[in-house]
Parts: C-alpha cells; sequence; structure tokens
C-alpha cells in the first residue's frame, strides 16, 4: 500500500498538534469532605477561592464537612408551608380583609355591579 500524502488521525482543515505554549491552567487546591456515613469526597477548586464550609455528598445526599472526625449531622428539613402560611406570616388579618375588600370592590367595578 502506498504511503503517499495520507495523514492518519486528523481532519481537514485541522492545526498542527503543539503544546499548549499559550495556556496555564489557574492554581488550584483540593479540598476533602466527609459526611456521616464516612464517604470521602475530594473537590478542586481555586487556590484564591474560600473553600464552602458543607458540600452535599454526592453518594448519598448527607451534608458533609471537612473534619473527618466530626462531620455534620443531617440537617433540619423545614416542614411544607402552603402559599397562605406564607401570607399569613407577612400579613395580618386586619390588612388581609382590607386587601380582600379592595380586590372584590375592583372585580365588581369590572362587571358592572354596584
Amino acid at each position: 500500500m502506498p504511503h503517499g500524502n495520507v495523514i492518519r488521525g486528523a481532519r481537514v482543515g485541522s492545526a498542527p498538534v503543539r503544546p499548549d505554549e499559550r495556556h496555564h491552567p489557574a492554581p488550584r487546591q483540593d479540598v476533602t469532605y466527609w459526611c456521616r456515613n464516612n464517604h470521602r469526597t475530594s473537590i478542586r477548586i481555586a487556590a484564591d477561592a474560600a473553600a464552602p464550609p458543607q458540600w452535599d455528598c454526592p453518594r448519598c445526599g448527607l451534608p458533609a464537612g471537612q473534619d473527618a472526625q466530626n462531620p455534620p449531622g443531617r440537617t433540619r428539613a423545614e416542614p411544607f408551608k402552603s402559599h397562605l402560611a406564607y401570607v399569613k406570616e407577612r400579613r395580618t388579618a386586619e390588612e388581609g380583609e382590607a386587601l380582600l375588600a379592595e380586590a372584590l370592590a375592583a372585580l365588581r367595578r369590572r362587571r358592572g355591579e354596584s
């Protein structure tokens, strides 16, 4: 088989392979976290960035901390609140009655009722 001008392993129009002379990766640091199930998770972050105090374990989902001897416990889940519960936290009963009366009056005006 003649060799000719065949370039193997390259596509038409590709640039020649050169070492990365213009690319220098940013300095990074390894940070290790442990969860209550003794799972070890290592992440790499920028050297000048502050590491978060907790990281979610990718294996079990529990929070993980940087202290292997004392990992953080399970976070307490906040109970489900309805939209009405959040509204009641922001407004008093009197404010709610006033808003309801205003909305009903606007609705009656649009419908042409008195």
